[in-house]
């Protein structure tokens, strides 16, 4: 029993934390919200005033002053204008609200959106999309729902039993009084805790529900993969486990709902039940009148119909607080890469590169860079080669400070990176990547991102640089042409000619090329290695290769080997050392030969 206690405190509190967290999204409009509480006042005055109208018309009907018909006219003029007012007055209320809502929503979003973008890359590498995308969709909708329900359903809802209560004890019995407080009490107690027992059926069915989306995009992703292995019918049985799982928690939701609805049944059926036997026994004794016991019995309806749909809105706002708790909890992730405060922006002058004594490892069981130190003067051109997993990568990440090293200093024209704001940073880098990921949008869309503002002739010069004008005059709807899901629509050769476009349209002072022609044909690699080579020049070149060829230009060649710098200098003077490049050099040169003697 200590620890449920300890649990629902702490639920609760995880709770209360949650909608506090809301309140600043509601400040921007404060006059609104004051208004629909003003609305939502007038409206409950005239709900309660209703029942009060209708015992003066049924007990004028019932004496002898029924043959003076102006005044039952009169109370139904007040009846009906009453009734009119309480749908006014609550429609009102939400048409001047809808704007704190709808602005709240979005506000939270944007944040949450900014807020993923800030978080580091080894949180997105971790991260499964479907579930993520699925929690934000959730946290958004149940924003709305708690909203309006805890602000225009429960405290409404509250107000009016209050109201009720006291002019039963006032004007009637005390018992009247106690009957009704007693219910509503059993009814919200009986509430919050089968609700709270309810709860992680909810979580499990989101969780469920999460495993079964992210499995299902993750397949969707994949989906050329899926049909090279022909394992269609394995995803399908992958995916079906995820959904018998969510049928089973959606089954156990279900049943404790129908638990939970039959128990509020019960305690609204016995309640009206004694409030009504006893408003019978006063009119029978004729301490009340027959309009008397109309009032009570609308008082009654009038309360437990709201009061049932409390029930329903409780339990929706403990699954709204959960999805929102949820997203807001992406909020609470902290990044792990920032700014100091203080840091300035990168100057702008060159674009010399340093590493001094840099060690880094993602694992601290498995170091990958060990106390390497290079340094790439500005407007040259530094090649890193070596075996596959020996860190070539892991400098680039580096470089655009998605990880921050373990010891060293990195700078880039005498500013180490972690004294400068990261924007800065990574306006004067430009990369084209190994494996080149596309917008689900047009090639314009595509290559304009490199600099969203850039008019078309500059696009076009580019995508000319990049040889990328030939093959889209090709296309039927050319510019405009979608690449599909992450570009597959489109080779990797041509993919990669997308990014090498869209990063001189960037026209950063720092260019890194990760692998950036391994997608390509031989005619089409020199062709582009000559543009690379022309829109390089004046600017700091970082050329990560396998491919050895495409790099025998380069003023210095750094090999890495195991995370440490086994040798650097010029191709012809690494070859003559005969060391681990040149070894590289033979290898490549035999395959080669190999390849042109097959064809």
């Amino acid at each position: 029993m200590r620890h449920a206690k300890n649990y629902t405190s702490a639920d609760w509190s995880g709770d209360w934390k949650t909608l506090t967290g809301l309140i600043p999204y509601l400040l921007e409009y404060k006059s609104r919200v004051a208004a629909a509480m003003l609305f939502l006042i007038f409206a409950k005055l005239a709900n309660v005033t209703i029942p009060i109208i209708l015992k003066f018309i049924v007990d004028d009907l019932d004496s002898a002053k029924a043959q003076v018909l102006s005044v039952p006219f009169a109370l139904l003029f007040a009846y009906g204008a009453l009734r009119f007012g309480t749908v006014l007055f609550g429609e009102l209320r939400d048409a001047v609200f809808a704007r704190v809502t709808e602005r709240a929503m979005r506000r939270v979003g944007l944040d949450v959106f900014q807020h993923l973008h800030r978080l580091e890359l080894d949180f997105h590498l971790s991260r499964r999309t479907g579930g993520l995308s699925r929690d934000i969709e959730r946290g958004t909708t149940g924003i709305s729902f708690l909203l309006r329900f805890m602000l225009f359903n429960i405290i409404p809802t509250l107000l009016e039993i209050g109201m009720v209560a006291a002019i039963l004890l006032f004007k009637y019995s005390a018992w009247f009084a106690i009957i009704t407080c007693a219910a509503v009490m059993i009814y919200i107690l009986f509430s919050v805790l089968v609700t709270e027992w309810r709860t992680r059926f909810v979580r499990e069915m989101n969780e469920m529900d999460n495993r079964s989306n992210t499995r299902a995009i993750d397949s969707l992703l994949n989906f050329e993969t899926v049909k090279y292995f022909a394992n269609e019918r394995y995803e399908a049985e992958q995916y079906d486990r995820n959904l018998a799982h969510w049928e089973t928690a959606r089954l156990k939701n279900r049943l404790s709902l129908a638990a939970l609805n039959s128990g509020q049944g019960f305690i609204i059926a016995c309640s009206i039940m004694a409030m009504m036997m006893l408003a019978a026994k006063q009119v029978a004794a004729g301490h009340m009148t027959l309009g008397d016991l109309v009032l009570v019995n609308a008082y009654m309806i009038q309360l437990f119909i709201p009061l049932n749909f409390l029930g329903f809105v409780y339990r929706e706002i403990k699954n709204a607080l959960t999805n929102i708790e949820k997203m807001l909890g992406l909020l609470k992730q902290t990044p792990q890469i920032t700014d100091k405060p203080g840091a300035t922006p990168l100057k702008p002058d060159g674009g010399g590169i340093r590493f001094e004594n840099v060690s880094f490892a993602y694992n601290p069981a498995r170091p990958i860079l060990q106390n390497i130190s290079f340094e790439v003067p500005a407007g040259t051109k530094t090649a890193i080669v070596g075996p596959s997993g020996a860190g070539k990568s892991t400098i680039a990440r580096l470089l655009f400070r998605f990880y921050d090293i373990n010891n060293g200093n990195i700078t880039i024209n005498g500013q180490d990176i972690r004294d400068i704001t990261q924007a800065s940073l990574r306006n004067a880098i430009g990369i084209v990547p190994q494996d080149t990921v596309l917008f689900n949008d047009t090639l314009h869309y595509n290559i304009q991102y490199g600099k969203p503002d850039a008019d078309n002739n500059t696009i076009q010069q580019v995508t000319q640089l990049a040889h990328l004008d030939e093959f889209i005059k090709q296309l039927p709807e050319g510019f405009d042409t979608l690449v599909g899901e992450r570009g597959l629509k489109l080779s990797g050769g041509e993919k990669q000619r997308v990014a090498i476009a869209r990063t001189l349209l960037k026209n950063p002072c720092i260019m890194i090329f990760d692998e950036a022609t391994s997608s390509l044909d031989s005619n089409a690699e020199k062709a582009i290695i000559a543009a690379l080579n022309e829109v390089a020049e004046n600017r700091t070149t970082v050329a990560i290769a396998h491919r050895l060829s495409t790099i025998v230009d380069a003023d210095n060649i750094i090999v890495l080997n195991n995370g440490h710098i086994e040798e650097q200098g010029a191709h012809q003077e690494l070859l003559t050392r005969n060391g681990l490049y040149a070894e590289l050099w033979k290898h490549q040169q035999q395959e080669a030969d190999e390849a042109t003697v097959s064809v």
